[in-house]
């Protein structure tokens, strides 16, 4: 059993007027500190609250001039104005930072690092590229590498984005470099190297089995050197690796199809993946084909039993279409005008949108043109977005 003497409990008393006492000096320090700082830096710090950056920066601005050493609102008003596109200035206060004597070694780091936000945000992306390779072993190591991928993919310099991205598998997935490596096999095709092209290929789809892009660019390299065969089975592989894309690959299949002297065994093939794999971008091109070779009434069918399946506007506009062709004389300049319409609606519902970011465009990309996510186009309309999983 453990001892106890009164007298402990005078210890408890004194241990609270020491805590109050305490606390009391700490109250006191704080109050000198906040009388010691001028009304602008409150008053910028209000208006930051409030969302009114320029008159943010008018206060901060005010105190500097009383304290030039306040290096903490050096940073944020060089934050202030990179976020206001004031790019010269955001420079010219990191830099005077860096270029002042005596800073610690981290601060000084910090503000190359903002420095190099600075001249990325301006398009500066030799000088971003300087400052970030500068800060490469550096305590910001990581945040340098981030900025460098970014750097090497806007001057769509691959292969140091290859490399780069392979130091920082959680940052730069096998989905993406295999995407720099289509980038390099698409530029080769450009160039007439497709031997080099065939080699980047390869090594995208050995990265991402599942990669559709490398197989889309197989089949077109194939397509150019005149082996339709080959294309044709490099373009059906896509049906394992994700069959929403075949859309993307329809007409060319179609086309290959039609160069081997096989037109309805082509046709079927897409009426099988339309069935399966039901796309308005696959109607579209099943639609045309049916038109062309089968005439406007076989045509009709196809889109009226495809409306039947999967309702949609854009179908509607197909329908329509067809039904103008095959209609009475007298009946079709009404019906006309309701195809048009309905068109003329319709076109704002046929865009693809990313799902990063929500932007839409007219024309699939592989990167988002807005917030340059890779492979965040879904190869369907925002319409079909509502109606299919």
């Amino acid at each position: 059993m453990i001892d106890f003497h009164y007298w402990q409990l005078l210890l408890f008393p004194l241990f609270f007027v020491f805590g109050w006492a305490a606390a009391r000096i700490d109250i006191q320090h704080l109050v000198r500190e906040s009388r010691a700082l001028p009304r602008s830096y409150f008053q910028g710090l209000n208006f930051l609250l409030n969302e009114q950056p320029d008159k943010a920066i008018e206060s901060f601005m005010n105190v500097v001039k009383v304290d030039p050493e306040t290096v903490e609102l050096h940073f944020a008003l060089g934050s202030l104005f990179r976020r206001k596109g004031e790019m010269e200035r955001a420079i010219r206060m990191h830099q005077n930072l860096i270029d002042r004597e005596g800073l610690p070694n981290d601060l000084k780091l910090q503000a190359m690092a903002e420095l190099g936000q600075d001249y990325l945000k301006a398009g500066l992306l030799d000088r971003a590229e300087e400052i970030f390779l500068r800060l490469r072993t550096s305590s910001r190591d990581e945040e340098a590498k981030r900025n460098l991928l970014e750097i090497y993919q806007l001057e769509k310099d691959w292969e140091k984005a290859i490399a780069i991205g392979e130091e920082m598998p959680e940052y730069a997935t096998q989905k993406e470099i295999a995407h720099y490596y289509c980038e390099l096999a698409g530029t080769e095709m450009i160039n007439s190297r497709p031997d080099n092209a065939r080699r980047y290929l390869d090594q995208a789809l050995a990265l991402h089995r599942s990669c559709v892009r490398a197989s889309v660019i197989q089949g077109d390299l194939l397509a150019q050197e005149g082996q339709d065969e080959g294309a044709i089975e490099a373009w059906q592989h896509i049906e394992h690796q994700n069959p929403a894309y075949l859309a993307l690959v329809a007409q060319k299949l179609q086309e290959a199809y039609l160069r081997l002297g096989r037109r309805d065994e082509g046709l079927q093939l897409l009426r099988g993946y339309l069935a399966a794999y039901p796309s308005l971008d696959l109607l579209d091109t099943v639609f045309r084909l049916v038109l062309e070779g089968e005439g406007p009434e076989a045509a009709y069918r196809l889109v009226r039993d495809e409306l039947r399946r999967n309702p949609t506007l854009l179908g509607l506009d197909k329908l329509l279409e067809a039904q103008v062709l095959v209609v009475a004389p007298e009946r079709r300049a009404d019906l006309e005008l309701v195809r048009n319409l309905v068109h003329n609606h319709t076109r704002r519902l046929a865009r693809y949108r990313c799902d990063n970011c929500g932007f839409k465009a007219r024309q699939f990309y592989w990167r988002c043109p807005a917030c340059g996510g890779w492979e965040t186009y879904p190869p369907r309309r925002s319409e079909e977005f509502d109606l299919l999983p």
